[in-house]
């Protein structure tokens, strides 16, 4: 038993040294490795929101309770195609691109060096206009809900985010 006990920790600790064995690699070959840094996101958003209303209490008569009065914005939906890199900033890079934004001259408040995650919509990503993100509201109605009744509908198209960058810091 002893034997075959010492036969199996000999072949494992073969496989563990192979295993972990490095070779080097001449420049030449290393000059034909390539490589991707980042990772992309893809996204086709479809948001629905039942409704958002707005009331104002302010103008309500105390004496009566009459006034005031309240819109509400009814399947509110968001559509449309987002597309996002994700990349690791070294501490110069994220600097260099905050002050290119304008964000600030010396890193954003809480930043105390280091790497930084950012998530950028790029630029140059081709995305057809009629698949841009486009809000809508199916209805505007006031006050008390009436059915049939309403002020309308309100769309806004092509919300167009590319360029849009996000940074991403521990502090």
């Amino acid at each position: 038993m002893k034997s075959m006990t010492a036969a199996v920790a000999i072949a494992l600790s073969t496989l563990a040294l192979s295993a972990s064995a490095m070779t080097p690699i001449k420049d030449a070959e290393l000059s034909a490795v390539t490589g991707q840094d980042g990772v992309s996101i893809g996204a086709n958003l479809n948001v629905n929101i039942g409704s958002f209303v707005y009331t104002d209490t302010d103008a309500v008569d105390p004496a009566t309770g009459l006034g005031g009065g309240s819109v509400s914005f009814n399947n509110i939906k968001v559509t449309g195609l987002v597309a996002a890199t994700i990349d690791i900033l070294s501490q110069n890079s994220f600097l260099q691109a905050a002050s290119a934004a304008g964000v600030v001259s010396a890193g954003p408040a809480y930043y105390s060096g280091g790497d930084v995650v950012q998530i950028a919509i790029p630029s140059d990503v081709q995305v057809d206009n009629s698949k841009l993100l486009s809000i809508s509201v199916d209805s505007i109605k006031m006050g008390h809900n009436i059915p049939g009744k309403s002020f309308g509908s309100m769309a806004i198209n092509q919300i167009d985010l590319r360029g849009t960058q996000v940074w991403i810091w521990a502090h």
